[in-house]
């Protein structure tokens, strides 16, 4: 199959593993979370090397940038030959943001206590 043919929203972000299955990157494109251009794109819509893509998936709204449509998906290793990442810096800060908010508590310790709570509170509060 020839490189720089139409495809398929869905099917081109299932390929580049944008989505782990093209269902979920349908559904996406359905509910609006799928930006090409500046205007929110139907799953059948077909895209174009140049394109930009915006794709949010909370808390990260991912910048990318189509370099070749492909059909088929890859192994993970080659998909930068697809894809350009335009993703800013601060937006993946996110993501490291979010698992730090997540404090272990030992197993079979019960509810933290009302003092327990306030200094869990001060912790993350600080962050």
């Amino acid at each position: 199959m020839p490189l720089n043919h139409k495809v398929r929203l869905d099917k081109w972000l299932w390929a580049v593993r944008m989505y782990k299955t093209r269902s979920q990157s349908t559904d996406a494109c359905r509910k609006g979370l799928v930006v090409i251009n500046g205007s929110e794109a139907k799953p059948s819509r077909e895209i174009h090397p140049g394109n930009t893509i915006f794709i949010r998936k909370p808390p990260v709204i991912y910048t990318i940038r189509v370099r070749e449509t492909i059909e088929k998906r890859l192994p993970a290793k080659r998909i930068h030959e697809f894809v350009d990442d335009l993703t800013s810096p601060e937006e993946l800060e996110k993501l490291k943001i979010k698992d730090m908010t997540f404090i272990k508590r030992d197993r079979g310790a019960g509810r933290p206590t009302k003092k327990e709570r306030r200094q869990l509170d001060e912790i993350i509060k600080q962050d």
